[in-house]
Formats: structure tokens, C-alpha cells, sequence
């Protein structure tokens, strides 16, 4: 296995190339869409579960650390875990159908999206209570802030004592000045009484910090009513899926309750956060409370809105017909006519898929 890791970390740019065009090809896979055949989504859910693997070897790449770098404690893989989940799940779900019916294959799919809320509720605990990236398939590793306005940045609060100096004990202090009178000595002399000294007694570097997780209590206490506000956006962007799930269960794919609802839950989670987003001093100075990918990130929980238009059902009332209409508009046009045609064929399979267009 270590072979493997090896030939991945030296070989990324080949390999993600490689994944590239596999996953790109199996799009083009004939019955892709079909409700009777499970073989290319399992081509496809092979080769999503392969390239997950290789990002998380390549993201997993062993780096150099400083003496006084902090240490993040190691955990279990939840990226991992999120991303194979997720290349499966369209595997259950036509399997479910093929096996259960369009009716019961929800009781899969909502299975699929409660585990998914475990991991996801996991994940967000052992992060330090720090927003998702990508559902949590990207850790969220970020420290600093976006500068403010002045220009001033800030480190983070866990490598930061109450006077605002960075952590440093008496102890290691002296161990640290230990060492560097070892070295000067070594440069002048090294009899063999000292080298004996050396094995018998070895002087120890001082150790590295270790990154103190955020608890909730803490990040409540700390950050006050924006802290339940954070934690509540949070909460509704992980279980808004498993709540439209069920509602599909009980309402049905062709009711507007699971769509209006579904979409309300986007909005008051993402209407808890923007607010965070800026933080005014003074009434002049503004700094960002978020990171720079954390910013990026409520962008892209916005734009997954889009994927409303592509659920029934809005899709069989609205969408469906103006993509057809579109169709038949460039139908005439050389070239452009065939590839509009593919376009929409495949836009219309998928959005026969829960998981294609469920922005989960």
C-alpha cells in the first residue's frame, strides 16, 4: 500500500488527468440513464470511490514541520468516508429502484442521507465546530481570516495566550537554549566522555503545540449570539437533504411541500451565516469573520439554489418544456443542433436522479 501512496504522490498530475478523462467518459456510457441498468453506475461508482482514494492520498502528502509548528491531532478520515458515500449513493439509489420500486427506493436514499448527517455532525465536532467545505469532503485547515480593511491580520485564538503572545513555556525555553549550547560545543570539541553523555542522557527538543480543539460550549461563550447563529446555519446546511428527503417520503416527488420547504431551510441557513460574514469596529474598520475559503464557500452553497430548477416539481412544470423548446430552436443548426440534442438528453436523465441533483 505504501508502494501505491508513493507512486500517487509522485505521479498526481498524471493521475488526476487520468481520473479526468475516465469520469468524463463514463457520461457518454450507452443506457447511463436507464432505470433497469445498474452496470454503468457501478463503472462509475468504481472509478469516484478510486479517485477519492488517490485525493485523499494526495491530500494526506506528509509535510515538514517546524520544532514549534502546532500539531493537528490525527482523526479519522471523514473527507474520505463523505466522498466514498457519496459515489455510491447513486449506486443505491438505482439499485433501490430496480429492486424496491420508485416508492420504497426513498427509504434507501433517506438512509444514505441520515448516515451522511452523522458523518457530516462528526466531522464538524472534531473540526472545531469550523464550516464544511464542500459538505466536508475538503478539510477546513484555513487559521487566518480575510485582512480587514486596515490591513491587520490575526493568528488564531489556540496558538494565542490571554496577553495575545504565542505559547512558549519556561520549560522550553531552556530546553531550546539547551540545545543550541549542545550545538556550539559539538562545533568546538567532542571528547568521548561528551559523547558518552550524549547516548546515556539525550537532550530532548521542546515539543511541538498541539492544536486545542474549539468546543461548543467555548464557541458559544466566545462568540455569543453570532456563535448560535454560525452553529444554527451550519445545522440546517447538514440536515436540509434528510429533511427534503423525508418529506419526499411523505408527500410525494411531484408535491411543491418538499420543494418550498427544502428551499426556506437553504435560505435560513445561509441568511444565519452572511450576516457573520462582515464584522464592523467602530462603525469604520471591517474585517471578514470567515476565511478566505470559508467566503468561497457560502458562494457556492448560494449557487447550489440553481439545482431547484432541475427538481420536479418545478423541472416537469417549467424547466423540461423550455429545454425542449430550446432544442427544437437549434435543431436546424449544423453541429450545434446535435450537441444541444445530447445536452438536453443528458440534463433530462439526470435530473431523474435524486443524488445528481440533490447539492448534497
Amino acid at each position: 500500500m505504501e508502494a501505491y501512496k508513493n507512486w500517487v504522490r509522485r505521479n498526481r498530475e498524471y493521475v488526476n488527468s487520468l481520473e479526468s478523462l475516465a469520469n468524463g467518459v463514463t457520461w457518454l456510457l450507452p443506457e447511463r440513464f436507464s432505470q433497469s441498468e445498474i452496470g454503468p453506475e457501478a463503472v462509475t461508482a468504481v472509478l469516484g470511490v478510486i479517485t477519492a482514494i488517490n485525493e485523499h492520498i494526495i491530500d494526506t502528502t506528509p509535510r515538514s514541520q517546524t520544532p514549534s509548528a502546532a500539531v493537528e491531532p490525527r482523526c479519522f478520515p471523514y473527507p474520505l468516508c463523505l466522498s466514498m458515500i457519496k459515489e455510491l449513493e447513486t449506486l443505491v439509489e438505482v439499485a433501490a429502484q430496480q429492486y424496491f420500486g420508485d416508492d420504497k427506493k426513498w427509504n434507501f436514499i433517506a438512509l444514505t442521507e441520515a448516515t451522511k448527517v452523522i458523518v457530516r455532525f462528526a466531522w464538524y465536532r472534531q473540526s472545531g465546530y469550523r464550516m464544511l467545505l464542500q459538505g466536508g469532503e475538503t478539510a477546513n485547515i484555513e487559521n487566518s481570516p480575510s485582512p480587514s480593511k486596515s490591513g491587520n491580520h490575526h493568528e488564531p485564538d489556540h496558538f494565542l495566550n490571554m496577553n495575545g503572545r504565542t505559547q512558549w513555556n519556561t520549560e522550553g525555553k531552556a530546553l531550546s537554549a539547551l540545545s543550541r549550547f549542545r550545538e556550539n560545543a559539538r562545533m568546538v570539541a567532542d571528547p568521548e566522555w561528551l559523547r558518552w553523555v550524549q547516548h546515556q542522557h539525550p537532550i530532548m527538543e521542546p515539543p511541538a503545540p498541539v492544536v486545542q480543539r474549539t468546543t461548543l460550549s467555548k464557541l458559544l461563550n466566545k462568540r455569543g449570539v453570532s456563535g448560535v447563529l454560525f452553529v444554527l446555519g451550519e445545522a440546517l446546511f447538514i440536515t436540509r437533504p434528510l429533511i427534503y428527503v423525508l418529506l419526499i417520503r411523505k408527500y410525494g416527488v411531484r408535491s411543491w411541500v418538499p420543494w418550498f420547504l427544502s428551499l426556506a431551510v437553504d435560505f435560513v441557513g445561509v441568511g444565519c451565516l452572511t450576516p457573520l460574514s462582515i464584522l464592523r469596529f467602530g462603525g469604520r474598520e471591517q474585517q471578514s469573520n470567515f476565511t478566505d475559503a470559508e467566503e468561497h464557500e457560502l458562494r457556492r452553497r448560494k449557487l447550489l439554489w440553481a439545482l431547484y430548477l432541475m427538481r420536479d416539481p418545478f423541472f416537469s412544470t417549467y424547466t423540461r418544456g423550455k429545454l425542449e423548446s430550446t432544442e427544437k430552436i437549434m435543431e436546424p443548426v449544423p453541429l450545434v443542433g446535435i450537441l444541444t440534442a445530447k445536452l438536453v438528453e443528458l440534463l433530462v436523465g439526470a435530473q431523474t436522479r435524486y443524488t445528481y441533483m440533490s447539492g448534497s
